[in-house]
């Protein structure tokens, strides 16, 4: 007979997310995504990845990436993911995924990939004959990593739908041709944390691999620091706080302090009625630098030693569910193993 606890697991939905370890991760990063997984690991089977082969679609330093990826695990485990509810890993060390990616691009089309909006957006600056295959197919490992695990929901920001569309097209492809193989995901989109616009520009989302450090405000950043780049940070014209899109900039900084501070956009408009936007930054900047201690005294107390053991453990303990859906994918196309 199940336990409760059998049980739950059983009917347990599970979700798939990760980061690349690449940049400086940020407010937008935590508020769009490692936020939720906080909170989402208690309510699902949650299977939490460093995306490295992601982020070597463009040229890496190999030790920046090897110190960044212990780093974004820590900046995991001091978010609140336990690895004792979730499962956190690297991507590399779990070789399914490629092996998954490849059998996929028989799968895919090149109209799937042509039409990707961000690749377009990454390689417009570039000449056609320069851009990287990799950065091309990144859509097709995405929705491997997603279909490997029988994903049901992906946490992600408004900017990524497009590439969970194609792990749906491309699982419910491979299950009309070999049978019901994989489970179609369905993408779960959270509320304005989704998409944090930079501090220099409202009208682009946050970034980590932005040109200017003034357009995000890194999770590593000291106070002085964060005072410095919100002091910076673009506004609108006029000087009545209101949260409006007709005044984007000034909407987004409210999104942050409202996702940091707990109040509601309608209590920070209250709050800063009659003062301006010199008073409304200083207060945002001290929401931010207070949230930001706790947190970095924590990711100070994590050892790389200790998240290594973490990623390493993490890794074990997916590496036979991505067998075994290997193993089905294989027998169901003919192919011997």
């Amino acid at each position: 007979m199940k336990t409760i606890t059998e049980k739950n697991k059983v009917t347990m939905q599970r979700i798939f997310s990760g980061i690349q370890p690449s940049g400086n991760l940020h407010l937008g990063n935590y508020l769009g995504a490692i936020k939720q997984w906080e909170q989402l690991q208690y309510e699902y089977e949650s299977i939490f990845c460093i995306v490295d082969l992601h982020a070597i679609t463009v040229p890496q330093d190999p030790i920046e990436l090897r110190k960044k990826t212990l780093e974004v695990a820590k900046i995991y485990l001091a978010a609140g993911v336990n690895p004792d509810k979730a499962t956190l890993f690297v991507q590399s060390q779990v070789k399914e995924h490629t092996e998954l990616a490849w059998i996929l691009n028989t799968m895919a089309r090149l109209g799937d990939l042509e039409k990707m909006t961000q690749f377009k957006d990454k390689s417009a600056k570039s000449e056609k004959e320069t851009v990287g295959v990799g950065l091309f197919d990144y859509p097709v490992l995405m929705a491997a990593d997603i279909l490997l695990y029988d994903t049901a929901l992906v946490p992600v920001g408004q900017d990524q739908i497009q590439h969970i569309e194609l792990a749906r097209t491309l699982a419910k492809r491979f299950n009309a041709r070999f049978g019901e193989t994989f489970t179609v995901p369905q993408g779960k989109l959270s509320d304005e944390g989704a998409l944090i616009m930079g501090l220099d520009d409202p009208t682009k989302k946050m970034s980590k691999s932005a040109a200017s450090e003034y357009n995000y405000i890194s999770l590593t950043d000291e106070a002085e620091m964060v005072r410095k780049k919100i002091k910076k940070a673009v506004t609108d014209s006029g000087s009545e706080i209101v949260y409006s899109d007709d005044k984007p900039a000034l909407k987004n900084l409210i999104n942050i302090y409202t996702l940091l501070s707990g109040k509601t956009k309608e209590e920070i408009a209250k709050l800063y009625q009659g003062k301006g936007y010199g008073d409304f930054k200083n207060d945002l900047a001290e929401v931010i630098a207070n949230f930001l201690a706790p947190f970095q005294a924590r990711l100070k107390n994590i050892s790389d030693d200790e998240a290594l053991a973490i990623l390493h453990s993490g890794a074990e303990k997916i590496r036979p569910l991505a067998q075994k859906k290997m193993q089905a994918v294989k027998e169901r196309m003919g192919i011997l193993f």
